[in-house]
């Protein structure tokens, strides 16, 4: 087979670097890729965002699977485009899309099929928002861009001074550009993060290993949100009994609420939780695998991925079995570029990486680099996502950091915490006192009548 991977980051690294492994493919092509893609697929200089060109690079290599990394294509319709020309793609539609490019019609969705999130008003008006700001007398509160702002759109507010500068930012002064045309006002969960991922054709959902991410770039969770900072898995706060429940309350309604809706989703549904003492609430969708957390589920994953991805495309995902998991731990520490996420300088020469990468259990995924002449230098805010297994979490976050201090250019900076947040909680702790085989809520059971079947 060969496969076309859409992307530049480090999920598209990852993700070449996961399907080359495969027995069933015969080449990658990364479109446009980076200098770590090089290594493991035949970069093509075609732009994510280039949907027409997507296309006929698709149709001239005579691929038998595209498999888009980002969500910009994915909001801007090419795997539309692509199943319109006869081509297999993994990745939803623009409708499908839509849960991850405006988070007021996922709040919508969620509100409407009763899929528990923390509750939150809509504005399109900064005046109207401030408004409503002044009359609350509980804080903290979350203040969101609608739009798509590479994960720098949240703004965690304790007070009201810092919610109305919130509004100002993303109304006012377009900090996010068109993504801040609406907002919305949320209650602020307490609780622990954790990312869910399930792979689904519409019908079928294979539900993947927990991770977690690290979104605010100072250590103690400080700071203001980036991409992502470093992630870990498995997590410990998200037992057996509690992804039952994530399953039962989140993925399977989620599905079953596209389609009533009649969106045919073939993708990845990454969905963010925060396990309050409630239970699991959404926090957001996303439509696209998570950068850094794809890195920790290729690494994670020993079944071969190709066989998920191109069933997943053609709609015949109940025939695969879910893969098999390697039970060690895996850390990932994102090195980033002085000054990230705000402005940060560019073509730093990077050193020592293959000196890292020679370490035990180590593997380092690029995302931020290009090539100046033979040269690898930075060229973005997130640079490498270092990753390491290890038999335990100390010993993945040793390697990880290892190699890491390997790794050099001017401005380099990481967190130092990155998988500290496996001391907290059980997940028994935050999983409900119900037994979650017998949690049968209309939604659930209107999602089996509708053949939609959790394979975990």
């Amino acid at each position: 087979m060969k496969v076309l991977v859409v992307g530049s980051g480090g999920r598209e690294h990852a993700l070449a670097w996961k399907i080359s492994h495969s027995p069933l493919c015969d080449e990658v092509l990364c479109a446009p890729g980076n200098p770590g893609t090089a290594e493991v697929a035949r970069n093509v200089p075609v732009a994510a965002t280039d949907l027409p060109a997507l296309v006929q690079l698709a149709k001239s290599e005579e691929v038998d699977l595209v498999v888009v990394g980002p969500e910009d294509p994915l909001c801007d319709g090419l795997a539309d485009q692509l199943r319109e020309a006869g081509i297999l793609v993994f990745g939803p539609g623009t409708r499908g899309a839509n849960l991850e490019r405006s988070k007021i019609e996922a709040k919508d969705l969620l509100e409407r099929y009763r899929i528990p999130t923390a509750g939150a008003k809509r504005f399109d008006h900064s005046g109207r928002a401030k408004g409503y700001l002044e009359s609350l007398t509980e804080w903290p509160m979350v203040v969101k861009a609608d739009g798509l702002a590479a994960g720098k759109g949240v703004y965690v507010c304790d007070t009201l001074e810092e919610a109305r500068t919130a509004v100002d930012a993303i109304m006012e002064e377009r900090r996010h550009g068109a993504a801040g045309e609406r907002i919305l006002i949320e209650e602020f969960l307490k609780g622990e993060e954790a990312s869910s991922f399930a792979i689904t054709d519409g019908e079928t959902l294979l539900i993947l290993e927990t991770v977690q991410d690290h979104k605010q770039v100072e250590e103690g969770d400080r700071g203001p949100n980036t991409g992502g900072m470093g992630v870990y898995s498995p997590v410990s706060s998200v037992s057996n009994r509690l992804h039952r429940q994530i399953e039962q309350r989140v993925l399977v309604p989620t599905v079953h609420a596209l389609s009533r809706e009649e969106i045919k989703y073939r993708g990845v549904l990454f969905v963010g939780l925060m396990l309050t003492d409630a239970g699991p609430r959404v926090v957001e969708y996303n439509v696209r695998f998570g950068d850094p957390e794809c890195q920790a589920l290729v690494r994670r994953m020993k079944s071969d991925l190709l066989p998920i991805l191109l069933a997943t495309a053609k709609g015949t995902l109940d025939k695969i079995e879910p893969p098999e998991w390697d039970p060690r731990f895996v850390v990932g520490v994102v090195a980033a570029a002085a000054g990230y996420p705000g402005s940060y300088a560019k073509d730093a020469p990077i050193s020592g990486l293959q000196e890292a990468a020679a370490l035990e259990g180590v593997e380092i995924f690029q995302a931020g680099t290009r090539l100046e002449g033979s040269e690898i230098v930075t060229n973005g805010g997130r640079v490498l996502c270092v990753t390491a297994m290890g038999d335990d979490l100390e010993q993945a976050r040793e390697r990880a950091y290892a190699a890491y201090d390997l790794i050099a250019w001017e401005g380099k900076f990481c967190r130092r915490d990155i998988g500290v947040r496996h001391q907290g909680k059980s997940g028994e702790e935050y999983a409900l006192d119900e037994d979650p085989d017998e949690v049968q809520s209309e939604t659930h059971r209107k999602a089996q009548e509708s053949n939609v079947w959790p394979r975990t």
